[in-house]
């Protein structure tokens, strides 16, 4: 069984910006101390015993508890579930542990170009988000009294939403009735903050020791997409990205000008972004982006073949069978528009979605984000700005 438990907790919901960091904290500590176990190392022993796992992540917006389980110990692992979520002992001595749990964790991110570029993205386009080095410096602020208000303001029964996939037939009366008696105190369910995006000049993040360029880049809409329009993007990016046979990665990869390129949509409540990111030599990164410039065109100019529809399509479809194999892959079916945006995608009705897909559907699409007035590229190396602008000026399509 595969249980996830999320709140709109993260880190946008620090009371004030010196405690930015304080969710990721509050997400640490929920699997020390509490009304049953001693410690983390108490409360882990139990937990694992029987093979279970357990894991949770904090984004802006959400902290989220997963864990994944046998069946036959399915209601002894939601019961401590519950424990962990439900009434932590915050202490002193896991908190001093935790924050150098955290602090080493961002360090590490610091020498990943990766990490350090979609946080400067998000800045540059108006996203009040700190970078990593602002992050760590918010550490020493956190104090237990901070920790406490937090998790009683973010961790209540309205603020919870969960996804519970596996055997569940004959279980679901037992199932929520667990869930009732979790000492969750009343709240509500709190809103996502509403930034003002615009467009960005390109940023270079400097790295004297960065010889290529790590690079992401960003179209922004500011309208949630609903689920028909979001399968309608997971095409279009196949034909752009998904494969080595695709017209930008695929092309690209040939020519030997990457070694590795993706695009993705991300689908928040207010603004919905087509992303692109990957790692090019500074030396083919004129090309690279030259052929990223003539796909985007052609596909908003309305060159798409109905073979590359049809292919996508294809490849959609096979996905959809095989990405329900395991009872992680169905929580994950659901979870990003059920926890953001409150939406249960109807898993049956995928196949005819995916078939009514046509090119003016993707082409709408791909002229809204293209044509779009926020976006930016942020790209780190150890070139001269010069150069990541000029690469900038080839992606306004």
């Amino acid at each position: 069984m595969n249980i996830r438990v999320q709140f709109r907790g993260g880190m946008r919901y620090a009371k004030k910006t010196e405690l930015y960091e304080i969710a990721h904290v509050v997400e640490h500590l929920s699997f020390g101390a509490n009304a049953k176990y001693r410690d983390e190392q108490a409360y882990e022993a139990d937990f694992t015993k029987n093979g279970a796992y357990h894991n949770a992540w904090t984004s802006d917006f959400s902290v989220c508890y997963e864990s994944e389980c046998a069946d036959f110990e399915w209601d002894r692992i939601l019961d401590l579930n519950g424990f962990a979520i439900a009434s932590p002992r915050f202490n002193d001595e896991e908190l001093k542990s935790e924050k150098g749990t955290v602090r080493a964790e961002l360090t590490g991110y610091l020498n990943d170009y990766s990490r350090l570029i979609w946080p400067r993205l998000q800045t540059a386009i108006g996203e009040k988000t700190p970078n990593l080095k602002e992050r760590l410096g918010t550490l020493p602020s956190i104090e237990l009294k901070d920790i406490r208000e937090h998790y009683r303001r973010t961790h209540t029964a309205e603020n919870m939403r969960f996804i519970i996939a596996g055997r569940v037939k004959h279980r679901k009366r037992k199932i929520i009735k667990m869930l009732e008696g979790w000492d969750l105190k009343s709240g509500e369910r709190l809103e996502v903050p509403k930034d003002e995006l615009h467009y960005s000049d390109a940023v270079l993040i400097r790295r004297k020791d960065a010889s290529n360029i790590t690079f992401g880049f960003s179209y922004v809409i500011p309208e949630r997409l609903p689920i028909k329009k979001l399968h309608i993007m997971n095409c279009l990016n196949h034909i752009v990205t998904g494969t080595m046979s695709s017209r930008i990665f695929g092309k690209a990869r040939k020519r030997g000008l990457v070694y590795g390129m993706g695009s993705c949509i991300s689908n928040s409540v207010h603004n919905c972004s087509w992303d692109f990111d990957g790692e090019v030599s500074i030396e083919d990164a004129e090309s690279l982006f030259d052929l990223i410039h003539k796909e985007l065109t052609s596909i908003v100019d309305g060159e798409i073949t109905d073979e590359e529809i049809e292919a996508a399509k294809a490849y959609a479809l096979g996905r959809y069978q095989i990405d329900a194999q395991t009872v992680g892959q169905v929580s994950d079916y659901y979870a990003e528009n059920y926890f953001v945006g409150g939406e249960l995608d109807d898993y049956d009705r995928t196949p005819e979605i995916i078939n009514s897909i046509n090119k003016t559907d993707i082409v709408k699409l791909a002229q809204k984000f293209l044509s779009s007035s926020i976006f930016t590229l942020v790209a780190v190396s150890s070139c001269e700005k010069s150069v990541i602008t000029a690469l900038s000026e080839k992606l306004k399509i």
